[in-house]
């Protein structure tokens, strides 16, 4: 059985799209299949192109989902909380892995094998369909991405990252990149990214404070990514 930090976060997972779909049953029978894997911060989960006969569910903690590079930089693709999937495409079709994933925290995950879930997607068929629409939000931000890398320009791809970024806190939204992960996660390099901020910084529309981005005037943001 899962120690205490799993235990409790499998309740949180009961929120996660797949378990919700589950009756009380249901959510047993998967849970039952799971083993825990603890994480620590830093700590690869696994590599693009490992074997991927599993699917993990985050209990604790946050994931971070990414692409190398030719260059030899990554590209980021998204940051999972608490109550995410992830590794379900390679679970399903038990194809090699498609991403990198690192536990961005020390982490606290539930590990769900192939053979185990298979059946439980066949027995349960709304399961099925939540799965299938788990793996389309992804497909559907995957192209969002692809778009905005090929019509939008370094601005509007920072903006939107800042946007829609989990911020932390009360009041301004605030968040804690390093000038690099925003260059990963908005397809740019750390030098365009350093000099966009500056200038941001200096027009007012945000703050830069230690490792900090506090963002004044959101409405300016996205008015760059046409939301405003």
């Amino acid at each position: 059985m899962p120690d205490t930090a799993v235990r409790n976060g499998s309740k949180l997972l009961e929120r996660c799209a797949l378990f919700s779909a589950l009756d009380e049953q249901g959510r047993r029978e998967l849970v039952s299949h799971a083993w825990p894997r603890s994480v620590a911060a830093g700590e690869p989960i696994c590599h693009l192109g490992d074997p991927g006969h599993n699917m993990m569910a985050i209990a604790v903690g946050t994931v971070r989902i990414s692409l190398p590079t030719v260059r030899g930089r990554e590209i980021i693709l998204a940051d999972l909380p608490a109550g995410e999937l992830f590794g379900e495409i390679a679970m399903l079709d038990g194809k090699p892995r498609s991403a990198n994933a690192t536990a961005l925290t020390k982490c606290e995950l539930l590990v769900l094998e192939r053979r185990d879930v298979l059946p439980i997607l066949e027995k349960y068929p709304v399961a099925c369909l939540k799965m299938m629409e788990i793996l389309c939000a992804r497909i559907r931000r995957s192209d969002e991405r692809m778009s905005d890398i090929a019509f939008f320009d370094l601005p509007a791809r920072l903006a939107k990252t800042l946007l829609h970024y989990p911020s932390q806190g009360h009041g301004p939204a605030k968040l804690s990149l390093s000038q690099r992960e925003l260059a990963e996660m908005a397809g740019g390099t750390r030098e365009n990214v350093n000099r966009c901020m500056r200038e941001w910084q200096r027009r007012g529309i945000l703050e830069l404070k230690d490792r900090w981005t506090i963002i004044l005037k959101p409405e300016v943001l996205r008015g760059f990514v046409g939301e405003g």
